[in-house]
């Protein structure tokens, strides 16, 4: 589409398709004037992302679902220069919709905030232990069977029961695959590439509710009303039938499908069945595979085979790595970002969609104002500071990440409704770590555009989480003073706070700056909004002592999962609270903390204490010992005390121990903490042998 410019058009929007190949296939730019708007871009892409642009450029009321022709609304556009691409080409969002299924409209209105935000994918999760949604026309009974469960929606997810004999299955639904041609078209006229996902070979118990001859037990299952843990149905991987009947599933799938992509699952894969399946052993034996993770690699290499024959790559998540990974295989890491650096390592595309970053389905303020959630806590300005590119890659394995995407997965979200409070407004913040430069971003300025996000979504009629009521407390070093910074994630909104213990209220002092502190000392502090305090005023504890802001060093890095502010973390002043996803405890999985601080001068002496957390229902126990050293300015060691933790590893619950040693007032400048990781999980643990995590935080020093 072209409208030249010697047509002297005047009040128009020009589109124009260039041969400009710095604008890549999704690039545009757009020119304003006083007389016109013109855009261009190499592909239709581009022009569809700089309407996108345009749209922003508006006042908010362009979005209203009602006509804004009469009313005092001015839509006027500033006169600008823009050019602008996309950083990655994987921008992402999912959506499950076998835990609850949601109709037809909801699926294009998701599609539309996709767009809106120049997202590309949408990770449409079809299928999985609590519901098939895909109509297989040569499985009927897919959808006449195991897209149905009996209604257990007034009881908590992981306390439903099993059906009573003869209820009827009454709770779920599944697209036709008309519904899926009309929602692949028109997420295609957004520019938007849908990715099928079918799970295999485990998450697979719902097929068993119709077709129990491609378990390994052959036996009738239900289709599961709530939580299924562990998930240890599995499709059998000794019968040829059984990847007949996968491959059938899937030839239908392509049809309906025209992406290049289909997403194979893969993930939390129990091997129960297989151990125990005389087929399956017979396999591992006559393909000489060496166990039952190679019988997955097996399971998913076939399968990718396949597809590639049909015209199609595999994705899968980072399980698909275990025994050895498929040829061509996309990973979709989220246990973490090891799996990514490791595919990456190993010269496979990566799409990065860790727990840490990217699980929209975890709480994002305060859980005691909000809906209930699977768990877990991730705000949106931890959202908006990812970057999907790991550090630990070179520059040729850098490009195999081909983006991000955000995951809302469904357990605890039965409404659409509650689908787009959980997504948005993270949804926003992913769309800018996925389409800016790292350099582009700014928090701050984030916010401040927010807020005209907010008005565009009220107008859409969008149910959108306001965000984190909370205050955050961290420390920051400025020539040697230690100050306290005080931050919301509300644009605009006072902070008042006390250092006398006192609860805040609207006449305690209102924060401007950072705070110098000089003394160990209780900061209280809360947001306040028409004189009211909004929600629970944040509490912290400033442990001053000798250590606080000197150099410190770990010779082992906390997993990223945990990773606070490094080893500043440990000598900031702050002690964790009892969640060890505060943000403020280090974790370590399956190494030893080794921690060294400088404090730049020799000093006497008297104790060392380092703070350590154990809950083993989440793999997090005490260490095995603490060795405390002190050495003087020639590293010559002074002293060494070799500790234990009073707590015992079989202790349920959340543990927080002071681990303290003593010295008598002797001079010394470096201090040193190796805290001895127990490596492996115990054997009367449910996750014995695995390895286990240490969680440390201050180490004070007087």
């Amino acid at each position: 589409m072209n409208i030249s410019d010697k047509n002297n058009n005047k009040n128009v929007i020009v589109f124009d398709l260039s041969d400009n190949s710095d604008l890549g296939e999704e690039g545009y730019e757009i020119d304003i004037n006083k007389n016109n708007v013109k855009v261009t871009a190499q592909k239709p892409a581009g022009l569809f992302y700089g309407i996108q642009t345009l749209l922003q450029l508006l006042p908010p009321e362009i979005y209203s679902q009602n006509s804004v022709q009469h009313s005092d609304v001015k839509l006027t556009i500033p006169c600008c220069k823009i050019t602008d691409k996309p950083r990655f080409p994987w921008r992402g969002m999912h959506l499950d919709v076998s835990r609850h299924f949601f109709p037809a409209e909801f699926i294009k209105r998701y599609i539309d905030l996709i767009a809106m935000h120049k997202m590309n994918i949408f990770h449409w999760h079809l299928t999985d232990d609590n519901g098939w949604r895909i109509e297989i026309k040569k499985y009927p009974k897919l959808t006449g069977k195991s897209a149905w469960r009996v209604d257990r929606e007034d009881v908590p997810w992981r306390e439903v029961t099993p059906p009573e004999p003869g209820e009827k299955a009454t709770y779920g639904g599944f697209y036709t695959q008309e519904e899926i041609k009309e929602i692949v078209q028109y997420a295609a006229e957004r520019f938007i590439t849908i990715i099928p996902e079918i799970e295999m070979p485990g998450h697979t118990s719902e097929v068993f509710a119709a077709y129990p001859e491609f378990s390994c037990k052959g036996k009738d299952l239900y289709v599961q009303p709530g939580s299924y843990w562990p998930n240890v149905d599995i499709f059998c991987a000794g019968k040829e039938e059984t990847f007949k009947f996968i491959e059938d599933v899937l030839l239908e799938v392509i049809e309906l499908f025209p992406s290049e992509y289909v997403h194979i699952g893969g993930d939390e894969a129990d091997k129960t069945r297989w151990r125990e399946c005389n087929l399956c052993q017979q396999r591992i034996k006559n393909e000489r595979l060496k166990d039952e993770d190679e019988l997955q690699s097996y399971f998913i290499k076939r399968i990718e085979k396949f597809l590639n024959e049909h015209g199609k790559k595999l994705i899968g998540w980072d399980e698909i790595l275990e025994g050895g990974l498929a040829p061509e295989a996309t990973v979709m890491s989220w246990r973490g970002i090891k799996g990514g650096v490791e595919a990456a390592q190993q010269g496979h595309d990566v799409i990065m969609c860790p727990t840490s970053f990217c699980y929209f389905d975890y709480y994002q303020a305060n859980p005691d104002f909000e809906p209930e959630a699977i768990g877990g806590f991730l705000t949106l300005k931890k959202v908006y500071s990812f970057d999907p590119v790991p550090e630990e890659l070179n520059k040729v394995q850098k490009k195999h990440i081909l983006g991000a995407q955000g995951n809302v997965w469904t357990e605890y979200i039965p409404t659409p409704e509650h689908a787009e409070y959980m997504a948005l407004p993270r949804m926003t913040a992913l769309a800018e770590v996925v389409w800016s430069h790292t350099d582009a971003k700014d928090w701050k300025c984030f916010q401040n555009r927010l807020q005209v996000q907010f008005k565009r979504f009220d107008f859409m009629n969008v149910n959108y989480s306001r965000g984190y009521w909370k205050v955050t407390i961290h420390p920051i070093m400025d020539s040697g003073i230690y100050q306290v910074e005080l931050e919301s994630e509300q644009f605009n909104i006072p902070i008042y706070y006390t250092l006398d213990g006192s609860d805040p209220t609207p006449q305690s002092t209102l924060y401007k700056k950072p705070l110098k502190i000089t003394n160990s000392t209780v900061i209280k502090a809360g947001l306040f909004l028409d004189g009211d305090i909004k929600e629970y005023y944040s509490e912290k504890e400033i442990l001053f002592h000798i250590g606080i802001g000197k150099n410190a060093e770990l010779a082992i890095q906390p997993s990223r999962k945990y990773e606070a502010h490094g080893a500043m973390s440990l000598v900031d002043g702050l002690k964790g609270s009892d969640s060890y996803r505060d943000g403020y405890w280090l974790g370590f999985e399956g190494d030893d903390m080794i921690f060294e601080l400088d404090l730049g001068k020799e000093i006497q002496i008297s104790s060392i204490t380092a703070s350590f957390y154990q809950n083993t229902g989440a793999w997090i126990f005490m260490p095995e010992k603490v060795i405390f050293e002190i050495l003087d300015a020639g590293r010559n060691k002074v002293e060494r005390s070799v500790l234990k933790p009073e707590s015992t590893l079989e202790v349920k619950g959340v543990v927080i121990e002071d681990i303290s040693a003593k010295f008598n007032n002797e001079t010394a400048r470096y201090i040193k903490v190796h805290a001895k990781n127990i490596a492996k999980i115990p054997g009367w643990h449910e996750g014995a042998g695995s390895k286990a995590w240490i969680f440390v935080d201050e180490v004070i020093v007087n």
